[in-house]
């Protein structure tokens, strides 16, 4: 909702927090959800969907770099890499930095966010649309991950928080697909929220993954965008070994892929799985309810 040249994010109960609009950019009702865009002195341009803060030029950089570089390090010979989700694409400008992905297929289910991405987002994702790497399917995603017969080495599930069309991605039957559509050995990487004010979702997400997969677990980040903490990533695969990859391991495959990080480094990378004790309870309590 906007008051003036004010917007307020009301996701969480009893907090709210309150952005200053220097200028609306974009304002659109598409078929699936409400979508504004404005620019703040801090924040830079300011997505929301719904009402709920989605990406913000200034900080991307970090969630989108720890979302695709932890997976595709760590599993080393990533070549078909899936997004679902994403509209704004950093993630995909971020895993296309990797030459080794031959095919990086993203599967979003409104194309008017993709759309509206391609002009005002173009500072951080205009690359990925001339990449000959680059399948963008207009879908629902967790339909995709059920019905394909194609096979990814990891899948990467760039969500809103699970609510309107965003919910069914936190649901057993898509950690399910996701499973069906994986290779063996791939692994699977999710938004999961702020665990100090959104602990059930984490948990909820774990306690899926451990029916399902051999290795659920989470890492963190910290995104100032947003509010509350640590952020927690979901992490699912049936190879145990890919979240303890040694240090050097990680040195000689970051150093190889020659990128260009403003946030991750391989000791962040390792450093993210220690995650705090409250998160790690959290972690235990979603696998014990599996």
């Amino acid at each position: 909702m906007s008051d003036g040249l004010v917007f307020r994010e009301t996701l969480y109960p009893g907090v709210q927090v309150q952005y200053s609009c220097d200028d609306i950019l974009y304002q659109d009702r598409s078929e699936h959800q409400d979508l504004v865009l404005f620019a703040n002195p801090v924040f830079g341009k300011v997505l929301m969907l719904d009402g709920v803060t989605q990406v913000t030029t200034a900080d991307e950089f970090i969630y989108h770099e720890m979302m695709a570089h932890v997976p595709i390090l760590a599993h080393g010979e990533a070549r078909e890499v899936l997004i679902i989700g994403g509209g704004d694409c950093g993630m995909a400008e971020e895993a296309l930095k990797h030459k080794g992905i031959e095919r990086l297929t993203q599967v979003e289910i409104d194309d008017a966010v993709v759309e509206f991405s391609k002009e005002h987002f173009a500072d951080f994702n205009a690359s990925v649309f001339q990449d000959d790497r680059f399948d963008l399917v207009i879908a629902d995603g967790a339909r995709f991950v059920a019905e394909t017969d194609r096979r990814f080495d990891v899948v990467m599930v760039d969500s809103t928080d699970p609510m309107g069309p965003g919910a069914v991605l936190f649901t057993p039957e898509f950690y399910r697909g996701v499973h069906h559509c994986l290779k063996p050995g791939g692994v699977l990487v999710t938004q999961n929220g702020v665990p100090f004010l959104q602990k059930g979702e984490l948990v909820s997400s774990i306690g899926h993954f451990s029916k399902i997969y051999r290795d659920a677990y989470a890492y963190v980040a910290a995104i100032p965008t947003y509010f509350g903490g640590h952020m927690a990533l979901g992490w699912a695969s049936d190879n145990p070994a890919l979240r303890r990859q040694p240090l050097d391991v990680l040195e000689q495959r970051f150093e190889a892929a020659g990128l260009d990080t403003r946030y991750y480094t391989p000791e962040v990378h390792q450093a993210a799985f220690a995650l705090p004790r409250f998160i790690r309870d959290a972690v235990a309590e979603g696998r014990k309810s599996a």
